[in-house]
């Protein structure tokens, strides 16, 4: 078996073919994230030694206090995803609104991006693990005219790519297209994403659950019922606070990750559109399952919200199921 090198770049043009529609424009915007991928991964591990860490000053559409480098996260990727042309518009988490993007010479654009430019920034002051998680769709607007709201409020399962990068003690970008979940590692000594985990399958099962416990009073009974069985089971609880660290180690080492809704957040915290849609494609490519706390598959939910919050449970299918009959059995006794 050959041990070449195979770079994103190489990989993504060897499975154009993949695509419904493979005229290199889905190859394009993927390689543009990338490059992005690898200019925020620079400002992250120099975050320490530049002015670039602590707080905005702004609030972010969702109300949450902006970091400085989310900002710049999202910059770059704006800037990158404009300079092909492939793309016609984005909606991020940074911006209250979808931005559309200029065309370029005589191109029609077919694609809109989405994306959480830094996933767990309160996390990069004490040197935790932070991302990149974006999400690919066909528009379904005219292309010959500016994109529409409609083209981003579509269900997930209509996503045409979705991916992470994680920035760790290595960066590893994770992408599917629908067909299989693929890894790659960042070589800084040579500045390219390459192959380095090929064909991503989840375990069915596993021995971690990953859940923010602290709100564990402000759960619902079943879902309660559900972390108690957990920790009587003896699994270990895993809890990092960046969605992609949590989930990263799930699709390799198996486990349930679960963001629940709360008193304060009853229809759950996290954003459908730039987080739970393209980490249950992916999970969902790799084996898994992923469903919100009302047992609905997340890649079904029809948004009516750019930035729309939901609860998720994710990962090991086994998992999944199990944590579904909880909910089953206990909500219907408190009916």
């Amino acid at each position: 078996m050959s041990n070449r090198i195979i770079t994103l770049d190489e990989f993504i043009i060897k499975r154009q073919n993949d695509f419904s529609y493979a005229t290199g424009e889905l190859t394009g915007l993927l390689r543009d994230i990338g490059v992005a991928a690898k200019i925020v991964n620079r400002e992250v591990n120099r975050a320490g030694l530049i002015n670039i860490l602590g707080v905005h000053g702004a609030e972010n559409s969702s109300g949450e206090t902006v970091q400085k480098l989310d900002m710049y996260a999202n910059d770059k990727l704006i800037e990158c995803l404009s300079n092909s042309g492939e793309c016609c518009g984005i909606a991020s988490e940074e911006n209250e609104d979808f931005v559309p993007l200029p065309t370029i010479e005589s191109k029609n654009a077919k694609y809109v991006v989405l994306f959480d430019p830094l996933d767990g920034s309160s996390n990069i002051d004490v040197n935790v693990s932070v991302g990149t998680i974006f999400s690919i769709y066909r528009r379904v607007s005219s292309e010959d005219s500016p994109c529409t709201l409609d083209d981003f409020l579509q269900k997930g399962v209509e996503q045409v790519a979705a991916g992470y990068v994680i920035y760790g003690t290595s960066t590893i970008l994770v992408y599917t297209t629908g067909n299989g979940v693929n890894g790659f590692t960042l070589d800084p000594s040579i500045g390219e994403f390459c192959l380095s985990h090929r064909n991503i399958q989840v375990p069915k099962t596993g021995q971690y659950y990953s859940i923010n416990q602290g709100y564990y009073s402000k759960f619902d009974l079943e879902m309660r019922r559900y972390v108690d069985n957990c920790s009587d089971e003896n699994l270990r609880l895993r809890y990092i606070g960046t969605m992609v660290a949590d989930i990263h180690r799930i699709l390799f080492q198996g486990g349930i990750f679960l963001y629940p809704s709360t008193r304060k957040y009853p229809d759950g915290k996290l954003r459908l559109l730039y987080e739970c849609n393209p980490m249950s494609f992916i999970m969902e490519q790799a084996g898994g399952k992923s469903i919100n706390t009302n047992l609905q598959r997340i890649l079904d939910v029809k948004p009516t919200d750019l930035h729309q919050r939901a609860s998720i449970v994710i990962g090991s299918p086994q998992m999944v199921d199990e944590m579904k009959s909880f909910v089953e059995k206990y909500s219907a006794t408190t009916t």
